[in-house]
């Protein structure tokens, strides 16, 4: 005798060539649908992880990990907080800084920007600006120049290039004979960089850290100090221990305080797209139940048979819960195998596709990428792979239930 005798009938009817084919073809179905749910919810998670991870490169190559400054918007002791901060085993890289918002203007072109001053030797350390020069370098800002470098867009939208002049404008105001006004300097273009951001190729220019003090008039003082970490995820216990252990009155913040709503955004956003994408499986699982209970209707003379042999309803139970369950089993692992497939190398199946039908499915003039990125992540497809199972497993049950429910009398009536 076969033991355990439930998954040895219920992978046999599993297996069975029925005799009614409609049933196979709707279990073929499920499966499919069941393949197909589990396939498009590892691709499309892959995809929204590498849309995050290239925004958050792009965020972090232009911002710090975490940032020291002071409450009264001008750090005199900066040396001291780079020095302490340097004893900390997790910070890489440091850079002082000047920032304010400003506007810039060419004729009669304005546009608002943030106006920072940077150390051209020590911003290396803290950001990637230096590597997106589309023209000119960092090391071209000299104190005393008054050189300016531009993002893209600010530089299109102002009808600026390389050797051209702007005017900064800035919120202070300087008293003179005709009356109160905002203080200016005018900067000639030695650079324009682009990093792929619109927040900061249309709002952000970088000028000389010494230049930024005049202008502002902070005198030996900056805004803060900006910290690179080996690792961003410990930005924010690195910046609670730096906090603890700087002296004096000092403000230390971090990338996920500072960008906490977009972040939210999108972790909700991947949160919500996940719960549309099961409604596949859903879908997928509502099949496997009306799979099942043609087979308990089509199987109700063997059900009576096999209860006046002595098997317990509980075991009738199994039976069906066990041919449902194979079912979802072989498309969750079909479903993992193409998911998993499909977005390792879902960049060259794009080109391809781009190439056969001469399409371009990212335009970077739009998307500021020309390649659909994708990051696969093992916490994603287990936690698919196990909700999927979880969710045909639940579809069994009614049909089971009422397969155990047959009165052998009933059954055999018109036998």
């Amino acid at each position: 005798m076969y033991k355990p005798l439930e998954l040895y009938i219920g992978l046999r009817y599993t297996r069975a060539k029925r005799r009614n084919h409609f049933i196979s073809f709707i279990s073929l179905i499920s499966m499919l649908g069941i393949m197909l749910g589990v396939v498009a919810l590892i691709a499309v998670l892959s995809v929204m992880n590498g849309f995050h991870k290239e925004v958050r490169e792009r965020i972090l190559g232009m911002t710090s990990h975490a940032t020291i400054s002071s409450y009264q918007n001008n750090l005199r002791e900066w040396q001291q907080a780079m020095e302490l901060s340097t004893r900390h085993p997790n910070v890489v890289g440091q850079a002082p800084f000047i920032e304010a918002q400003t506007m810039l203007t060419n004729g009669q072109q304005v546009n608002g920007a943030i106006l920072r001053g940077i150390l051209p030797e020590y911003e290396p350390r803290v950001s990637e600006v230096g590597e997106h020069m589309l023209a000119g370098s960092l090391e071209q800002l000299r104190p005393g120049s008054f050189d300016i470098i531009l993002g893209k867009e600010l530089a299109l939208l102002l009808g600026v290039g390389v050797g051209d002049k702007v005017t900064v404008v800035t919120p202070q105001i300087r008293i003179t004979p005709a009356g109160a006004m905002p203080r200016l300097k005018r900067f000639t273009v030695s650079g324009i960089f682009e990093v792929g951001m619109g927040e900061y190729d249309r709002g952000l220019a970088l000028i000389h850290m010494q230049d930024a003090a005049r202008l502002l008039k902070l005198e030996d003082g900056v805004t803060g100090v900006r910290l690179k970490l080996d690792d961003l995820y410990l930005a924010p216990q690195v910046s609670r221990e730096l906090a603890k252990q700087l002296p004096g009155v000092y403000r230390v913040s971090d990338w996920t305080f500072q960008h906490r709503n977009f972040f939210s955004a999108l972790r909700t956003e991947k949160r919500m797209m996940s719960l549309i994408l099961f409604l596949i499986v859903a879908v997928a699982a509502f099949n496997i139940v009306s799979t099942l209970v043609m087979v308990v209707t089509d199987k109700q003379s063997d059900i009576a048979i096999l209860r006046t042999l002595g098997i317990s309803p509980r075991s009738i139970m199994g039976i069906f819960i066990i041919q449902g369950a194979t079912i979802g089993f072989v498309g969750t692992l079909l479903g993992i195998g193409g998911g998993i497939l499909l977005s390792l190398n879902l960049e060259s199946i794009v080109k391809s596709v781009e190439g056969l039908f001469d399409v371009n499915f990212l335009d970077p003039n739009i998307y500021y990428i020309s390649t659909l990125p994708s990051d696969l992540h093992w916490d994603d497809v287990g936690m698919i792979s196990i909700s999927a199972f979880f969710i045909t497993l639940v579809a069994t049950l009614y049909p089971a239930w009422r397969a155990s429910r047959t009165q052998p009398a009933e059954a055999l009536r018109y036998e």
